[in-house]
Order: structure tokens, then sequence, then C-alpha cells
């Protein structure tokens, strides 16, 4: 899969600008604030619906405009594939493929399998449960159409519940037949979620671990625990033990929707004790062992974004990062970059075609 060509109408920085790209290489080089991220966010909001680094649609508009419009042209197994993006301040976002629109945004996520790896990922460390989740649910989604649906579902169900919760503390009552329908449904869905999870990080870790050992020289040993409420009990035996609990907070404190990944280095915290290189060569081998895991259950290359992704690292591994993504298997990259002579240094090193854009 290649994208051809892009442009961008108030989008974030940009009044109007079309780019024509390069099949392999694309690299994006200016100081900070020029625009450079916005371009592969743009590329990332036509594979998913919205913003990487501002999900809020209304704050990815130019500012003074009224709107802002992105297409992309894609080739994918040889056809012709357009997607535009429009949103009106005030209005619903509109997401069309070949001028058809899309009537749920869910129907899009996968066509245009994709992954970024950018300084906002230190968030999957620094950060709680939940970004890690949507990590998880992310890399499942795009190649599950039924797992994006249970999740869906799930929350569906979940936000009934907890509203449902709501009104038992303000009324000191249970309904406990009522409340029983909501868990049924919760263990149903959630159930499933919980054996896809633990199914596809028994397959991703060694993966994982294999990437990471390649980018620090084999010299550490990395690993990530599932952890989640289900390894041990039925989740309708833990909805039903919670329930009083529940009531008093308001919300379901059990389920999978509490699930979490724990990182470690050398059987130690990556959050606690893990440097800043260990921790971005960590999160970079967490993204391109998504990407094998994309392109394996796709059949095609992801498009994969590397924003500002050789600061704070040492030569050797950027070295190593530049190695594992020259292969010819990797498709289509897109590199945004400070630094004009260390992009030029680090991209002679892949035998493919490139262009460069100053901005």
């Amino acid at each position: 899969m290649i994208l051809k060509s892009v442009t961008l109408t108030n989008y974030k920085s940009f009044s109007s600008k079309t780019i024509k790209l390069d099949p392999n290489i694309n690299c994006f080089i200016g100081p900070n604030g020029v625009g450079k991220s916005n371009i592969l966010d743009a590329i990332y909001h036509l594979s998913f619906g919205k913003s990487y680094f501002n999900p809020i649609s209304s704050q990815n508009i130019k500012h003074g405009e009224d709107f802002f419009a992105i297409k992309g042209s894609y080739e994918k197994n040889l056809k012709e594939e357009v997607v535009i993006i429009n949103f009106k301040r005030n209005d619903k976002k509109v997401i069309k493929r070949n001028n058809k629109q899309y009537e749920r945004f869910s129907d899009h996520i996968g066509l245009l399998p994709l992954v970024i790896i950018s300084p906002s990922d230190r968030n999957l460390i620094a950060e709680g449960s939940e970004i890690r989740r949507k990590f998880l649910d992310s890399v499942i989604s795009q190649s599950d159409k039924k797992y994006l649906d249970s999740l869906i579902n799930y929350n569906k169900v979940l936000a009934q519940r907890n509203s449902l919760l709501k009104l038992f503390y303000k009324n000191k009552n249970i309904d406990n037949q009522t409340i029983h329908v909501y868990d049924q449904q919760l263990e149903s869905i959630g159930e499933d979620i919980f054996m896809k999870r633990k199914s596809f990080l028994k397959d991703f870790v060694p993966v994982f671990k294999n990437k990471y050992k390649s980018i620090s020289n084999d010299n550490e040993d990395v690993d990530i625990s599932y952890k989640t409420d289900l390894e041990n009990e039925r989740l309708s035996v833990l909805l039903k033990n919670s329930l009083e609990k529940d009531m008093f907070l308001q919300y379901t404190s059990k389920g999978i929707h509490k699930d979490d990944l724990v990182f470690n280095i050398n059987n130690y915290s990556v959050k606690k004790f893990g440097s800043q290189g260990q921790q971005k060569s960590l999160l970079i081998a967490l993204k391109l062992a998504q990407f094998d895991f994309l392109k394996n259950q796709n059949k095609n290359n992801p498009i994969l974004l590397l924003d500002d992704i050789f600061d704070k690292l040492d030569k050797n591994r950027v070295k190593q990062i530049i190695n594992l993504v020259s292969a010819d298997d990797f498709g289509q990259i897109f590199i945004s970059d400070t630094d004009e002579e260390r992009t030029k240094e680090s991209i002679k090193e892949i035998n493919n075609s490139n262009s460069i854009f100053n901005l």
C-alpha cells in the first residue's frame, strides 16, 4: 500500500498544501513549529479518522477558519483508494472512501493500516492504564472487525450499567434483577475480549522482545505482563462480589475496562527505573512489533510514521533502528526531524528512493 499524495486544507498550521510523495521514504525537515508533525498527523488522521495528537476535531482547524479537509490518494492491491475527511465547526465529521460516505467510522478502521512512532508515545509508559488499553485495542482492531464491534458494544453496556449504579445510589436501593441483565451482557462480551487480548499478547510479546534485542544489541531483556481481573475469576463473579462497592463508587470497578500492560526491563519497572534511552527503545520496539503484526494480519505493508524519534537516542541505537526499517518488506516510511544532516546520514543506509521536504 502506497500513499501517493496528501492534500491539507485549513488543517492545523496549513492553509492549503498538496504533497506528491515518494513510494519509499519521505522526510520532512525543519525547526520545531513549522508543521512537520502536522503532516504526519494528517496521514494518521486518514487511517483512523482522528488526530493522533489531538482527538478534539475542532482544535485541528487552522486558527480563524471554520473547517478543515484532508485528502489522501492511495494505491492498494493495484487499485486506487481516495479517502477524504471533512470537518466543519459545530457539525459532524464526514469520512468518504471513493466518494462514498461511511455510515459508521468504525467501518473505516483497518482499510489503511498504519503505525506511528512519536515522542508522545512516552505516555504509554508514564500515564495510566487507559492509554495502554487503547494501544492494545488499536492494534487488534485494525485487523479484527469483530473485536472492534465487541469493544463498542461492551462500552455501551458498561455506560448503561454505570448509569444504573448512579440511580441505585441516589435511591439507596439495588434492583438485582435489572443489574443481573447487564452483568450477563458484560460477561458475554467481556470474556471474548479478554481471550482475544490474551491470545494476541501470546503471539505479540516474543516479536516485541526480538525487536528490542535488535535495537539494544541484545544487552537487555524486556517483557510485557498482562494485568487483568479476569485471570483468576469469571467476570460474572467479579461483578456480583463488587456490586455494593460499585454502587457506592457509582461506576463498575471490575472488568476488562480495567486491564493493563506492565513493561519491564531486566525484571525492573521501565516506568520507575528505565533511562530515557531505554524507554524510547522499548516504545520503538513496541511499535515495530505492531508493524509486523499488522503486516502479517492484513497481508499489506502498513505505512510507518517516524515522528522526531532520533532525538535522545545514541548513534548506535539510531543505526539499529534504521537497519530494522531498511528491509525491503517495510514499505513506505515517513520521517520528521529537525536535523537535516542526521536524517541524510540515516537514510543513506537505506537503499531506496527518497524525497526530502524542507519546511
